[in-house]
C-alpha cells in the first residue's frame, strides 16, 4: 500500500514561523513534524509515498528529496494553486490508482497504529476509513458519529460550542479505495469532510471510523506547537528522538558542547554542534536547535529555539518560539508566548512581551519595549559605527555577508577608479572577513592595496600614503569572539563623524555601485611596508642621545603583530635591547585584563632582574603602550600618560596637549609647570586624534595606553610613542621612577551603572538639574565641577545600556563620597 502525506497548506495560524517556512518543516524536537509522520509511516511498512506540495513547494523537496535518506521512496504531486483537501490527493491520482491508499497530513504529530488502521479498513470492506479521535475541546475539528459496526453516521465541521454532539473528532488520516476518485472533480478545490464525505453516505457507500489509541496532536496553533514539544519530551508520544539521553530527560545531539557549569534540567534537548557554555540555565521543556550558541548567564525555560541562533549573555528566554538564525543580544527578555520570526536581531535589553510577533528579518532597537506585534515595519538600527568602528561577535553579528554589504556601502561612498589599503590583525576571524572585504571592494570598482598582517598604526600610515581610505580588521581588544572592522579616512584616521553618516545612509538604503566587468580593481600587495613605516619613524622623531645613553630596555611584543617591525627598528635605533614573545600566536589575538596585568608582572620581574632602564609592553595590534619602570614597578596606565605628558612638555616649552575631559587636572598643573596648554576633548578617540594633529599640538593620550605623537602622525601609535620615550629618557638621563614621584598623585574613580536605554535621556535631564548653579561643563556628557574643584562626569555609554561616572576629589575618600552622591541621582532616574 503507499500513502499520500498532504504538506501543502500555508499554515496562517502559525505565522511568523510559517511566513518563509512551509509548516511540515516546522521542528519538532529539532526534527520537521513532517519527518516524523514519514518514519511513522516507514514503521508501518509505507515505503512508497506521494507528497502533496503547493505553499513553499521546493523547501520540502530539497529537504526531503527522493527519500533515500529515510530509507524511503518519495514522489511530489505539486498543486499550482490550492485544491483542498481532496482536490491534493485528486491531483496524485496517478500513483494511486492501482491499489488502495492511506492518506496523512504531513503537519500532525502522531504514534497512531497504522497498521491496525489499514487491517480495520480491509475487515470492514470500506470505501473510505476515516481514522478518528477523542479529544477534550472539539471546537476546531470535525465532528464524527459511528454506530456499533463502526459506520459513521454523521460529520460536523469545525461546530461551536451549541453543535458539539461528541469529542470523537476526524484526525485528517483516511485509508480509501481508488474508486473514491471518482468523485472528486479534477483542478477545482473539493475537501473530504465538506464535499465527498457527505457525498458517499448519502449513496449508501461504506464509510466507516476507525478509533484510534494513542497520541495525536493537530499543530495548528503556537500553543499546540509549543505543547508538542513538551509531550515528545515528556515522552507522551512515541517518536523518535535524535542523541544522547545524558540524563534522565536530558537529551544532546551529537557534537553538542556543554558546559560542566552549564544548569539542565530537564526533560529538555540540545541539538547537534550546539553550544552552552558555562553559567547558562536551560530549563523543562524547552529545545535548543542545531549550532545553537547559549552564552553565559542565559535562562530559557519551555523556549523553542531554531537553528543557528545566537542566545546573548544574561538573555531571558521563557515559553517563546525564535526562528532560525535569529540573534537575541545581551539581557533581552522575550517572554511567554511570544514568537520571533527567522533572521531577526533582538537588540540588547529590548523586551518583548507575551503574545507578540515579530514578521522575519526585522531588527529591534536595543532598549525597546515591543508590546505589539512587528509585522511590515522593519526597525533598523540607529548607528552602524560604535566607538571601535563596526564592532560585534564573530558569525553573529560580523558575518562575511555583513562584511561584503559593508565594503560595498564603503566603495560606493567614494570614486570608481580609488584606492583602499586593507589590512587584519593575525585573527583567523579577520583573515576570512578580510578576503569578503576585498573582494566587495574590487567589484565596487576600487583598487586595494592589502597589507595583509600589520600593526595598527602602520595600516593607518600606509593608508594616508596615497588612498582614498583604508579598511582594517581586528579583534575587539578582551573580546575574542568579537572583531572590529575599521574604516580609515585619506590621512589614515577614523572616519569623521559626518562620514560615519554618510556610509550608514548607504548602508541603509542598500545602494551598492556595481563595476562593469572592465571596472573591476585591481589588487596589489605592496613591498617594504615596515622599512618604510621604521624609515619614517627615525626621520620624525628625536632620537639625538639614545645611542650614546647606553640604554638598555626590554620590549614585550605580547605575541602580536608588532613583532613584525620591532627587529629593524631596535637594530637601527641602536639601543641594547630584550625583546620577549616575539611570535605571532594565532590563538590570542587579543587578551583580557588578568592577561596583560599577569603580562606586565613578567616584564617587570625581567626589567628589575636585567637592570634595565625600563620595560614597554604592546597591545597585539601595536596601538598602545603600557609602562614598566626601572624597578620593575607596574606604570598604570593614567599614571603613564602623565609621566609621558611631563617629559614632552618639559623639552618642547610650548604648544598644546590634547587629552580627554575625563583625565585628572593636575595633567593641567603638569602641562602649566612647563610652559604648555591642555585643549580638552570629548572621549571619542576621533576627536582627540583631530585636536592631536593640529598644528601646535605636542601630544596626545588617553590614559589607557593610547599616545600621539603628533610630529610623526595624528593617531594612537605605540611604536612612535616608544621611540618617542627612549630619546626622551636618554636626553633627560632621569628614571621614569623619578619622573613619577615628582607628580602630583591624582585621585580620580570610576564607575559603570546599569541604565536603560529608554531612560538615558531622563538620567542626564536629572543630572542637569541636581547640578543647580554649579558649574557644568559639556564637552562631553555633563561634567559639574564643585566651588571646591572637586568634579563629577556624567557620561552615557553611546553603544551599552550604561553610564559611566567619573569623580576627582583632593582624596580617594572625597572622590569616593562624590561618585556616590552622583550615582544616587542615577539610579533615582533610572528606576
Amino acid at each position: 500500500m503507499k500513502a499520500v502525506v498532504m504538506a501543502g497548506g500555508e499554515g496562517t495560524r502559525l505565522r511568523p514561523m510559517t511566513s518563509s517556512m512551509p509548516k511540515p518543516l516546522l521542528p519538532v524536537a529539532n526534527r520537521p513534524i513532517m519527518e516524523h509522520v514519514l518514519r511513522l509511516l516507514k514503521r508501518h511498512g509505507l515505503n512508497e509515498t506521494v507528497v502533496t506540495v503547493q505553499f513553499l513547494a521546493s523547501l520540502v523537496k530539497n529537504y526531503f528529496g527522493d527519500g533515500e535518506e529515510l530509507g524511503m521512496e518519495l514522489t511530489y504531486a505539486n498543486e499550482e494553486k490550492p485544491l483542498g483537501t481532496a482536490g491534493s490527493v485528486k491531483n496524485a491520482e496517478e500513483a494511486l490508482k492501482d491499489d488502495a491508499f492511506l492518506v496523512i497530513s504531513g503537519d500532525a504529530l502522531t504514534d497512531f497504529d497504522l497498521t491496525d488502521l489499514i487491517n480495520f479498513h480491509k475487515e470492514k470492506g470500506a470505501l473510505v476509513t476515516v481514522c478518528l479521535t477523542r479529544v477534550p475541546n472539539p471546537l476546531e475539528f470535525g465532528i464524527t458519529i459511528v454506530d456499533e459496526e463502526g459506520k459513521v453516521e454523521r460529520f460536523l465541521e469545525k461546530p461551536t460550542w451549541g453543535q458539539v454532539f461528541s469529542d470523537t473528532v476526524n484526525t485528517g488520516i483516511y485509508v480509501m479505495e481508488p474508486e473514491v476518485f471518482d468523485y472528486v472533480d479534477p483542478d477545482v478545490p473539493v475537501d473530504w469532510s465538506g464535499d465527498v464525505f457527505p457525498q458517499l453516505m448519502k449513496e449508501g457507500k461504506p464509510v466507516y471510523g476507525y478509533i484510534a489509541e494513542g497520541y495525536w496532536e493537530d499543530v495548528g496553533t503556537h500553543e499546540s506547537y509549543v505543547k508538542a514539544q513538551a509531550d515528545v519530551l515528556e515522552r507522551k508520544v512515541d517518536v523518535d528522538i535524535d542523541g544522547f539521553e545524558i540524563s534522565p530527560g536530558v537529551w544532546v545531539a551529537e557534537g553538542a558542547e556543554v558546559h560542566p557549569d552549564a544548569v539542565l534540567r530537564g526533560p529538555l534537548y540540545i541539538g547537534d554542534y550546539a553550544k552552552i557554555e558555562a553559567g547558562a540555565e536551560i530549563r523543562e521543556h524547552t529545545v535548543v536547535g542545531s549550532n545553537v550558541v547559549v552564552k553565559s548567564g542565559a535562562f530559557l525555560h519551555k523556549a523553542v529555539v531554531a537553528d543557528n541562533v545566537y542566545v546573548g549573555p544574561h538573555s531571558n528566554l521563557r515559553g517563546c518560539v525564535v526562528g532560525k538564525n535569529t540573534d537575541i543580544m545581551r539581557a533581552a527578555r522575550i517572554e511567554d508566548g511570544a514568537v520571533i520570526g527567522d533572521e531577526c536581531l533582538v537588540g540588547e535589553e529590548s523586551i518583548i512581551q507575551g503574545n507578540v510577533r515579530v514578521y522575519p528579518f526585522k531588527t529591534i532597537e536595543a532598549g525597546a519595549f515591543v508590546n505589539t506585534s512587528v509585522i511590515w515595519e522593519s526597525r533598523g538600527q540607529a548607528h552602524l559605527f560604535g566607538a571601535r568602528g563596526v564592532s560585534g561577535i564573530l558569525n553573529v553579528e560580523i558575518t562575511p555577508e555583513l562584511a561584503v554589504r559593508l565594503a560595498g556601502a564603503y566603495a560606493t561612498t567614494l570614486k570608481k577608479g580609488s584606492t583602499v589599503t586593507t589590512a587584519r590583525d593575525h585573527s583567523r576571524g579577520a583573515r576570512a572577513l578580510k578576503r569578503a572585504v576585498i573582494s566587495a571592494l574590487q567589484a565596487s570598482a576600487i583598487d586595494v592595496r592589502d597589507l595583509e598582517n600589520v600593526p595598527l598604526p602602520v595600516a593607518r600610515q600606509q593608508t594616508a600614503r596615497g588612498s582614498a581610505g583604508g579598511i582594517m580588521i581586528r579583534t575587539t581588544p578582551g573580546v575574542p569572539d568579537s572583531v572590529d572592522i575599521m574604516f580609515f579616512d585619506g590621512q589614515g584616521a577614523d572616519l569623521s563623524q559626518g562620514s560615519q553618516r554618510k556610509l550608514d545612509r548607504v548602508f541603509a538604503r542598500q545602494e551598492y555601485r556595481r563595476a562593469f566587468p572592465g571596472e573591476i580593481g585591481d589588487l596589489h600587495f605592496p613591498s617594504s611596508v615596515f622599512d618604510s613605516y621604521t624609515g619614517s619613524l627615525l626621520r620624525n622623531i628625536d632620537i639625538t642621545g639614545i645611542a650614546e645613553s647606553g640604554l638598555k630596555v626590554v620590549v614585550d611584543a605580547s605575541n602580536g603583530s608588532s613583532g613584525l617591525v620591532l627587529p629593524s627598528l631596535l637594530g637601527k635605533l641602536g639601543v641594547d635591547s630584550l625583546t620577549i614573545n616575539p611570535g605571532l600566536d594565532e590563538s590570542r589575538p587579543t587578551e583580557s585584563a588578568d592577561m596583560r596585568r599577569s603580562g606586565l608582572v613578567r616584564l617587570g620581574e625581567i626589567v628589575a632582574s636585567s637592570r634595565a632602564a625600563f620595560g614597554v609592553r604592546f597591545d597585539p595590534v601595536g596601538e598602545r603602550l603600557s609602562l614598566v619602570d626601572e624597578k620593575g614597578r607596574i606604570i598604570e596606565d593614567d599614571r603613564a600618560l602623565l609621566v609621558m605628558l611631563d617629559l614632552i612638555a618639559a623639552e618642547r616649552r610650548s604648544g598644546r596637549v590634547a587629552l580627554p575631559v575625563t583625565t585628572t587636572r593636575i595633567a593641567e598643573q603638569v602641562a602649566a609647570y612647563h610652559g604648555t596648554q591642555v585643549e580638552w576633548t570629548t572621549t571619542s578617540p576621533d576627536d582627540l586624534t583631530r585636536v592631536g594633529g593640529e598644528e601646535g599640538a605636542i601630544f596626545g593620550g588617553d590614559g589607557k595606553g593610547g599616545f600621539i605623537v603628533p610630529e610623526f602622525s595624528s593617531v594612537y601609535d605605540g611604536t612612535a610613542a616608544f621611540v618617542r620615550l627612549i630619546g626622551l629618557v636618554a636626553r633627560t638621563q632621569l628614571t621614569l621612577s623619578q619622573i613619577d614621584a615628582r607628580i602630583p598623585r591624582a585621585h580620580v574613580l570610576k564607575r559603570d551603572l546599569a541604565t536603560p536605554w529608554a531612560v538615558k535621556g531622563l538620567v542626564m535631564r536629572r543630572v542637569v538639574e541636581a547640578a543647580g548653579d554649579r558649574f557644568v561643563d559639556t564637552t562631553d556628557g555633563v561634567r559639574v565641577v564643585e566651588t571646591d574643584g572637586r568634579w563629577v562626569m556624567v557620561l552615557p555609554d553611546p553603544a551599552e545600556a550604561v553610564t559611566h561616572l567619573w569623580a576627582e576629589g583632593p582624596d580617594d575618600a572625597s572622590a569616593q563620597a562624590l561618585l556616590d552622591e552622583w550615582s544616587a541621582v542615577v539610579d533615582s532616574a533610572g528606576r
